[in-house]
């Protein structure tokens, strides 16, 4: 029997196709923009639910977290209680609290908060 010597020839590609990522992204494309818009909502409610500070009508307030993962509370600049949360979603948190024995909704839209840092 005779040995048959089988050479293998690589295939280089001369025109650099390996560094190629693909397409350049449109920035101004609807689906883009859509994203760029879920991806600051997203870091405004990591801010909120973080603790940090937001003005309305010109008073500064905050949100705490309760205890064992519970939802808390919006408390003022100083640290007093205004209104318990008993919702956080993507974009609205709702609160609600008692005067005079009356419950009042409260709804915070997250888009408009104006953050303080």
């Amino acid at each position: 029997m005779n040995k048959v010597n089988i050479t293998v020839k690589k295939e280089v590609k001369l025109d650099n196709r390996v560094n190629n990522t693909g397409r350049p992204v449109n920035k101004k494309s609807a689906r883009q923009v859509r994203l760029a818009k879920q991806a600051h909502y997203n870091n405004v409610n990591t801010l909120f639910v973080n603790g940090n500070q937001f003005k309305i009508n010109n008073n500064t307030y905050k949100y705490s977290a309760g205890d064992n993962g519970d939802l808390g509370c919006i408390v003022d600049g100083i640290g007093f209680h205004q209104c318990n949360v008993e919702y956080i979603g993507r974009t609205k948190v709702k609160c609600y609290s008692f005067t005079l024995g009356k419950k009042v909704n409260v709804e915070l839209n997250i888009k408009t908060l104006e953050l303080v840092s």
